[in-house]
Formats: C-alpha cells, sequence, structure tokens
C-alpha cells in the first residue's frame, strides 16, 4: 500500500514538474530571455521548478518537497481552467499571465495554513455519558507524537505542560510516541516531560506501530524495551494486552498494537482481555488502530481509544483510510451499540508537515456516569468489588503468569488520593 502511495508521488511529481515548465515558460520575463522559443523556454522553466523542489525538501524533508509541487501542480490546473473560462467569456485573451502568479500565491498560502495547522496544537473536547455508577472521570489523550517531527523531546514539555493545566484524572498515549526516526536524545527529553505530569491514576502507554522501530535496532539507537525502560523511569505505566483497575470504577485495557499480527507475533482478542471483567463497571480501551470495531463493540467495553490516521492529513486523502478499508474510522467520536469510538488526529505528524484536512491535537474526555453508592462493604473486599481471590474477575491467571511484573509497574505510577484503588492484569493471550 506505501508503495503505491510513494510511488504516485514520484511520478506525479515527475509528471507535475514537466507540467509546470512548460508554466513558468509562459511567464513573460523567461519568454524575453528565450526570445520566444519554446524548447529552450521549457528548459529554462525546469530552473524555477527545481529550485522550488529543492528549498522545500531541504526545509521540510523530500516527501515534503513533492507534496509543495503536487499542490502547485493542482492549484495551477485550476488556475489555467478558469483563466480560460474567463477569457471566453470577456472574448478577448489577457496581456499577461494572470493564472500562473495566481497559483503560485495560493499554493504558498494554503500550505503555510497546513504547517501552522500541523505544527500548532489544539484542546478537543468531548462527553461520554454513561447510565453505570462509576461517577466522573476526565482523561487526557494524545497520540501519533512522532517526537522529532513537528518538535523536540525538550519542545514536547511545552504541550505537556497544556495537558496538565487539564488536571486530568489519567492520561492515556495511544501509540506512535516515537518514530523511526525519532533520535535516542529526543525519546529520553520526551519521556521525562511525561515524568513532570501529575493526575490523580497515572499515566498509560499502549504501543504504535511505529514505536518498536520498523528497523535494526542500530537505525535509531534504542529498542522498544529501550522505550519502555525509560518511559517506567518517569512513572509511565506500560500496557501490552494488561488491565489496569482504578478505583474500583474503571477499567484501562492497553492492546498490543494490530501491526503484531501482520508480523507474525501475538496479540489478545478483545473477547480474552474481556473476559471476567465486571459489566458494571466502565471499560476504556487504548488501541492505537481503529480497526476491531466489530469485536470491540461485541465484546461490551464503553469507549476505544486511537490514533494512527492522522486524521486523514490532507485533502484530498483524508478519508482515504475508511474508503480501502484501511481503518474503520479516521476522526471523531461516533456510538457503535453502547460502544463510543474516539479516534485523534493527533498531537504531531509523521514524516508529512502540513495538515490541511485537520489539525494537531490532544483530546479531553470527561466520562460522566451515575454516582456510585458502595455502602458499607466487609473489609478486605471494597477494592476490587467483593470478588473471591482467583476469580474470573482478574482472569484467574496463575500466580506464576506476568501479573505480578504489572502490579510491579501499578506501583510506579504517581500515587493517587488514599482512597484510589489501582490493580492491573494481564489478558489471556
Amino acid at each position: 500500500m506505501w508503495a503505491l502511495i510513494f510511488g504516485g508521488l514520484i511520478w506525479g511529481s515527475i509528471l507535475g514538474i514537466l507540467y509546470l515548465a512548460s508554466r513558468f515558460a509562459k511567464f513573460r520575463l523567461i519568454q524575453r530571455a528565450v526570445r520566444g522559443k519554446k524548447i529552450p523556454g521549457f528548459l529554462l522553466g525546469i530552473v524555477p521548478v527545481a529550485a522550488i523542489a529543492f528549498v522545500t525538501g531541504a526545509a521540510l524533508g523530500t516527501i515534503n518537497g513533492e507534496i509543495a509541487i503536487l499542490h502547485l501542480v493542482v492549484f495551477w490546473l485550476l488556475c489555467d481552467g478558469i483563466s480560460k473560462i474567463a477569457e471566453k467569456r470577456r472574448r478577448e485573451k489577457f496581456l499577461r499571465y494572470y493564472a500562473g502568479g495566481f497559483a503560485i500565491g495560493i499554493t504558498f498560502v494554503y500550505l503555510v495554513c497546513g504547517w501552522f495547522l500541523a505544527n500548532n496544537v489544539w484542546r478537543k473536547p468531548y462527553t461520554v455519558e454513561t447510565e453505570k455508577q462509576v461517577g466522573t472521570l476526565r482523561i487526557v489523550q494524545f497520540a501519533d507524537s512522532h517526537v522529532g517531527n513537528t518538535f523536540s523531546g525538550e519542545g514536547f514539555a511545552r504541550w505537556v505542560e497544556d495537558m496538565q493545566a487539564e488536571e486530568p484524572d489519567i492520561v492515556v498515549i495511544t501509540g506512535d510516541y516515537v518514530d523511526d526516526d525519532t533520535s535516542k536524545e529526543d525519546m529520553i527529553a520526551a519521556c521525562q516531560a511525561l515524568g513532570t505530569l501529575k493526575t490523580t491514576y497515572g499515566v498509560y502507554y499502549a504501543f504504535g506501530n511505529h514505536d518498536k522501530g520498523y528497523y535494526d535496532q542500530a537505525y535509531r539507537g534504542y529498542s522498544g524495551d529501550d522505550l519502555i525502560a525509560e518511559l517506567e523511569k518517569n512513572n509511565v505505566i506500560v500496557l501490552q494486552d494488561e488491565i489496569v483497575l482504578l478505583d474500583n470504577r474503571f477499567y484501562l485495557i492497553g492492546r498490543q498494537d494490530r501491526v503484531e499480527e501482520q508480523l507474525g507475533r501475538s496479540r489478545a482478542s478483545m473477547e480474552e482481555l474481556t473476559a471476567g471483567l465486571d459489566p458494571n463497571k466502565f471499560s476504556i480501551v487504548m488501541d492505537h488502530q481503529p480497526h476491531d470495531y466489530q469485536a470491540q463493540e461485541a465484546s461490551g467495553v464503553d469507549l476505544v481509544l486511537s490514533g494512527h490516521t492522522h486524521g486523514g492529513q490532507m485533502i484530498p486523502f483524508n478519508r482515504m483510510g475508511e474508503w480501502l478499508g484501511l481503518d474503520e474510522k479516521i476522526y471523531g467520536m461516533e456510538k457503535r451499540g453502547d460502544t463510543s469510538f474516539i479516534v485523534t488526529s493527533g498531537i504531531s505528524d509523521w514524516a508529512i508537515k502540513f495538515k490541511t484536512g485537520c489539525k494537531s491535537e490532544y483530546v479531553v474526555i470527561d466520562v460522566q456516569g451515575a454516582e456510585a453508592d458502595y455502602g458499607t462493604v466487609p473489609e478486605g473486599d471494597a477494592a476490587y468489588g467483593a470478588v473471591p481471590e482467583g476469580d474470573a474477575a482478574y482472569g484467574a491467571v496463575p500466580e506464576s503468569e506476568a501479573v505480578p511484573e504489572a502490579e510491579a509497574k501499578a506501583e510506579t505510577a504517581p500515587k493517587a488520593e488514599a482512597t484510589s484503588e489501582v490493580e492491573t492484569r494481564t489478558g489471556s493471550v
């Protein structure tokens, strides 16, 4: 799929350069320089096109140089078309080649706006209501930071401060925190920024498709395990097909990314992860790619948080993922049955440094449920709903399995109020 996309970009850029060279040749300055000769004019027209591609490519990367050329082609075609229609209506040709000037100006303004939308971050609020007696919970979610692209590891701290100002109960990171090209220095600095967050129940992270790296460890200088170690050092709890119970009211389920299945590795199903969970508690799923909605709805979870799509990134391709069946939703919130799904456009970008179909964001979700009335529960049972030790509410995971390790991770979270309880278990993989 990506080979087709990049192949299309390359061929589109080549054809675009040829077209643009013929258009630049129509400017009076070039016409005078070549004395109206077509072939020398075409060759000279290549110079400004190459200059545009070189400057944007050097400043923003090769792929962004190609995007700039393709946008210039599209707007130039539109301006040429409008110019032809105008000439027919006035029954007279324009003395100057105005279409070219308009095309260059419109493209410049459009891409500057796209750069601004990608490189600044907005707050996106949602409210999720439930009849379950779970009270309230404020979640701050972000995804697709791809640290090092639109901000450095140290620059990320600015957006962390904005998220802290939301006074979240929990912060969840739904994948692609780092990228294949994120340096080790930026990764460490970004993790340290996360370590400054103060929440009621902690900061949680689930892997995306880029976090473990598609290339050899030597390519970027650290592995997925190194990333986990740095996150945990900064009080971030990493969930890999694991579940956390927050204050005996909310389950937080962190899934392995779908790429694990594509690479022949294991990923627990929603049925396995939710087996034995108390249906009276509100369950939240962190799943990077929005691609398992049917199973998630069938499992009875209440809220699914995803990223991955970058909100469709750029017009007119912002719905391509849905059209091709790659993603079940590109952006926003929808409800299927009793399950709410939220897909964020991401707090940053991958290689492309423009957003024209959306803007960068972090998400603030206020869960509003009925107030719980716990009454008087015998000591020892209140934290976990009076479920006998080892029962199915915790997946009946033997002591020899990964529960102790997961519990240890929970202990590294920032301390909650004295009334909160946190329990972690692994899914049945």
